[in-house]
């Protein structure tokens, strides 16, 4: 069984002896690893939950593997790619470096430059996953806000005072200095720049809804 959390690098070639080869490499160095001979069989299998990157060949029968770059990409799976090619070139370089690819690399390549590469990969992947689970947690907080309180803190971020938040929802000063009270506690956040950046992040519209 995978320990939670533990890193994950899949990949996909159609070349078993390529798969085995870069198995063992990852096996050297204590990664654990996954491979598929085809992009469909990627997608079909269950990943394990935890941070993870692909090594995926530019030539893959059915699908380029720059074509499966981009439907990943459309079906919403983030995952960091490195590429490796026995016909590699310029512009295909490019094209992937542009679509977010983390290296590409031309056969033969020495071992390390594909692990380093692949450190690299989970790295970016374990700082994507922290920066998802902050904004679900922001997330989390701002639907526990009512909706009275939501409003406040839209006006209150577009830079809005009290007395003018209040004139807006038609009633009193007190009441809204209560109302920021209790977002600025829910939210958890320890000054109003702060709580601009938390609605920053959550990519609030500001004003009155």
């Amino acid at each position: 069984m995978t320990p939670a959390g533990a890193p994950t690098v899949f990949v996909i070639d159609d070349d078993a002896a390529v798969r085995a080869s870069i198995q063992g490499l990852l096996k050297s160095v204590g990664l654990r690893s996954e491979s598929f001979g085809t992009a469909q069989a990627f997608l079909a299998s269950k990943r394990p939950d935890g941070p993870s990157c692909l090594v995926l060949d530019v030539r893959l029968p059915g699908i380029s593997g720059l074509d499966f770059q981009h439907e990943l990409a459309d079906a919403g799976i983030q995952i960091p790619i490195i590429f490796i090619t026995g016909h590699g070139d310029i512009p295909m370089t490019v094209k992937a470096m542009k679509s977010g690819a983390v290296e590409f690399l031309t056969k033969p390549f020495r071992d390390q430059d594909l692990l380093d590469a692949i450190y690299e990969a989970l790295d970016r992947d374990r700082a994507a996953r922290q920066q998802q689970s902050k904004l679900a947690e922001l997330r989390k907080r701002y639907e526990a806000l009512t909706a009275r309180e939501r409003e406040v803190m839209g006006l209150v971020v577009s830079g809005m005072l009290n007395k003018q938040v209040a004139s807006e929802l038609g009633t009193s000063e007190i009441t809204i200095k209560i109302h920021r009270g209790h977002v600025m506690r829910k939210m958890q956040a320890e000054s109003l720049a702060e709580l601009v950046r938390m609605a920053a992040k959550l990519e609030l519209p500001s004003g009155k809804k």
